[in-house]
């Protein structure tokens, strides 16, 4: 199962997936880290197309092997998040704008999530993990 937990930067992403990944015994891939690996830290709108599948293509790698996989990335259009193409979604919607005027400038509100988180606190994680977890 494919888990993206998306957002402005500073939204919270990565908080929520480092206390989700051990809840669901998931694969966590962190977007700056994906990004350092690679060395591309290019956030046009090709170079933010050209990591979402990036992140996709590691993704759908922990799925084919019957994983839970969690990737934190802004994933700031709805080509980024459908290039991706998620099983579950999680909107951090815990800030109005971001520290990057480029980023608030394109990203766009997504229409469909299946968490829509809009405040930061100690029992997201736990709430989540427990309603992904129940279907299994």
């Amino acid at each position: 199962m494919k888990i993206l937990i998306m957002g402005l930067p500073g939204s919270g992403k990565t908080y929520l997936a480092e206390r989700l990944q051990p809840l669901i015994d998931a694969a966590w891939y962190n977007a700056d880290v994906v990004r350092n690996m690679a060395n591309d830290w290019d956030f046009s709108s090709e170079g933010r197309i050209r990591q979402s599948m990036r992140m996709k293509t590691f993704a759908d790698f922990e799925k084919s092997n019957n994983r839970y996989v969690i990737c934190d990335f802004v994933c700031p259009t709805a080509e980024t998040r459908a290039n991706f193409d998620p099983d579950i979604t999680i909107w951090m919607n815990t800030i109005s704008e971001g520290r990057f005027e480029d980023t608030n400038k394109m990203f766009e509100e997504p229409k469909e999530v299946n968490f829509h988180i809009t405040e930061m606190n100690d029992t997201n994680h736990h709430n989540i993990a427990k309603e992904i977890l129940k279907n299994v």
